[in-house]
């Protein structure tokens, strides 16, 4: 039999085998470039390169607008001085070009010491009474690259007395530049967003009645639990890059992966399939340049610096670096901000399926302007 290679007529397919043909195949005769042309680019999909390439230019504004030129901004200072020369250095220090601190009294050096810990402020400066160097007392598990504009700053400002440094709370030996909590946040948050996109792919955005939106939030529910798990067992028990917190940081994570999904699926019900790329702007574009994992917020220029810990990126990075290094204080605001995500994800979910549920159903008034729903399953 021939195999074809000779010119005559291949033989027939094996037996059970279909014959191919164009439409199985995939395979049609052209009809011109312009025709294919019109068929290969139409307007929804010239739309979506031009929000892919909007995304794409947005990120690298967001990132580069963030990260380009960090300065310290009204970093919270806390001072320790004799009394009669207290609020004139006070003065002094608020008062300099640019406002790179923002000072404050502090009564001893033990408070100052403790505000230091408890992430109150970013350092405290202990004035010497004597003829001796001040001490800046800081916590570089909030930043290391804080604690470097901290140094800039003092060095013109105590060029004449001098002073030291002493690092009240590095980051452990295994977290490198104390980026293990931004990380953490970051691969998490992922994850969130792209299991509501995995779904919306696989059963469509909108799922087809309130029963399917619950067990599809169920089921995120149930994957952010193992993806807190795996982050946790990752940067405590494997790398040991923030060990001793381990439920702790279980239970922010699965708040973290579950905020992330539940908003994603609820853009995408509103939205469509274009709710995921808002995910992307929200999650990606903004929420990570803004987080303050990288720079501390204080070096962030004033728009980064004021939507960050509206977002979950930021808000997560505040809860595990705080509970990692600073005794989980000032976390409040971050717990609520995340169960606000994560509430608001599924409230809004529910109420469009809801909406779409009695507005579709059978039975319900007939809208002849109305679009049929997507089928979905």
């Amino acid at each position: 039999m021939s195999d074809g290679n000779d010119g005559s007529p291949p033989g027939p397919p094996p037996e059970g085998e279909p014959r191919k043909t164009p439409s199985s195949s995939g395979y049609r005769p052209s009809k011109g470039f312009q025709q294919e042309l019109k068929d290969a680019v139409r307007p929804r999909a010239a739309l979506m390169l031009l929000g892919v390439l909007i995304l794409e230019l947005g990120f690298v504004v967001s990132y580069v607008g963030a990260f380009h030129a960090p300065k310290p901004d009204r970093i919270p200072l806390a001072v320790v001085a004799p009394a009669q020369a207290r609020a004139a250095l006070i003065g002094k220090l608020n008062a300099l070009p640019g406002r790179p601190l923002s000072a404050r009294p502090a009564d001893s050096a033990s408070q100052a010491r403790a505000r230091v810990l408890d992430h109150s402020v970013d350092a405290a400066l202990l004035v010497s009474p004597g003829r001796g160097r001040n001490r800046l007392l800081v916590a570089s598990a909030g930043g290391p690259s804080g604690v470097q504009a901290l140094q800039a700053v003092f060095r013109t400002v105590e060029r004449a007395h001098g002073f030291t440094i002493t690092d009240l709370r590095p980051p452990n030996s295994e977290d490198g530049r104390g980026l293990g909590s931004f990380y953490l946040v970051v691969g998490v948050i992922i994850g969130g967003y792209l299991a509501s996109a995995a779904l919306s792919a696989s059963y469509g955005a909108r799922p087809a009645n309130p029963h399917r939106m619950y067990i599809r939030l169920g089921t995120l529910a149930g994957l952010s639990i193992l993806s807190g798990l795996g982050g946790a067992i990752i940067v405590d028990s494997v790398f040991a890059a923030l060990p001793g917190h381990f439920a702790t940081l279980w239970a922010i994570a699965v708040l973290i992966t579950f905020a992330a999904a539940a908003a994603g699926t609820a853009f995408q019900v509103l939205l469509g399939p274009a709710g995921i790329a808002l995910s992307v702007l929200i999650f990606v574009v903004l929420g990570n340049p803004s987080a303050g994992g990288v720079i501390p917020s204080a070096l962030l220029p004033p728009f980064w610096r004021a939507i960050g810990p509206a977002f979950p990126n930021g808000a997560g990075v505040t809860l595990v670096r705080n509970y990692a290094y600073f005794g989980g204080h000032h976390t409040s605001t971050a717990w609520w901000v995340l169960s606000g995500w994560a509430a608001g994800g599924v409230l809004l979910s529910a109420a469009v399926s809801y909406r779409r549920q009695s507005k579709f159903a059978p039975g319900a008034p007939k809208n002849p302007t109305a679009d049929p729903p997507p089928t979905t399953t």
